[in-house]
């Protein structure tokens, strides 16, 4: 079993760039790879990625590329496949209070310290590398909390407080919602709660992250500048999405002899590609 980096730098505090997949495709992961993010969050809540795309999607990834699953919920046996297929870690949503965040960690560790099954599996080279992954597992699996209710936020300092949880992140668009301003990521309420989670993990020792769903310059600086050190980067549709706005939009204004007006146009909340 590879050492992970991942959790590694999670522990230390490092900053960690990584992105998120939600095209079931292994050459998303591939270019992704290629591109040199730190990790890739593969989502398996928000789409239509099964397990058998979680194992293609993964061996995308290669020996470089630490890959961590955003798994469908706060399941036993999610969590178990996730890990089971090879991922590096978890990322489990909706971890509300300290009970949630124990039922995620037992569920990612080998006993005495969880519940996860023994078995031969992708992870572990169908039983060839066995006595390793085991003796390895609870040591390197990164177990990530989303933090996305008001309630979670409240309950912080006791979801920190379980041991095997290696950081948070910030589900931006849940967490607004249950502030009452959805979408409203510049929305004074929402900013105050991601300060308060940012301030409670740094007095507890822990990675704070957030997702930057619709990266900016001034998103990025904001976020490393603060003390997030676990950031997600946009994601796959978005940047397809952007990308294809702006080229679309650049060639229709050529081809009507308007473009110097649409020169400098970018999408909203995009970034320059």
């Amino acid at each position: 079993m590879r050492t992970n980096s991942l959790r590694k730098a999670l522990l230390s505090r490092e900053i960690s760039l990584g992105t998120w997949v939600q095209i079931g495709h292994p050459s998303v992961v591939e270019v992704f790879t290629d591109t040199g993010f730190d990790w890739i969050a593969i989502d398996a809540e928000h789409t239509d990625i099964d397990t058998s795309m979680i194992a293609a999607l993964l061996r995308a990834t290669g020996d470089t590329t630490c890959a961590m699953v955003r798994v469908k919920g706060n399941e036993t046996i999610a969590i178990r496949q996730a890990l089971d297929l090879g991922a590096d870690g978890v990322i489990v949503p909706l971890v509300n209070n300290k009970t949630d965040a124990q039922l995620a960690v037992a569920s990612a560790k080998y006993p005495p310290d969880g519940i996860r099954g023994f078995a031969f599996t992708r992870a572990n080279r169908h039983g060839r590398g066995f006595d390793d992954y085991v003796k390895r597992a609870n040591d390197e699996v990164a177990v990530i909390a989303m933090i996305e209710t008001k309630q979670a936020v409240e309950n912080l300092p006791d979801i920190l407080s379980v041991n095997g949880i290696d950081g948070i992140l910030i589900g931006p668009y849940d967490l607004s919602g249950s502030y009452g301003v959805s979408g409203d990521l510049d929305n004074p309420l929402l900013i105050d709660a991601e300060n308060e989670i940012l301030q409670t993990c740094l007095k507890a020792g822990k990675s704070a992250g957030i997702h930057l769903v619709q990266p900016t310059d001034e998103s990025i600086h904001r976020a490393i500048s603060n003390g997030f050190t676990f950031i997600a980067l946009g994601m796959d549709t978005v940047f397809l999405r952007e990308a294809s706005d702006r080229v679309l939009a650049h060639a229709r204004a050529i081809g009507s002899g308007d473009q110097n007006e649409t020169s400098s146009k970018r999408p909203p909340g995009g970034v320059e590609l």
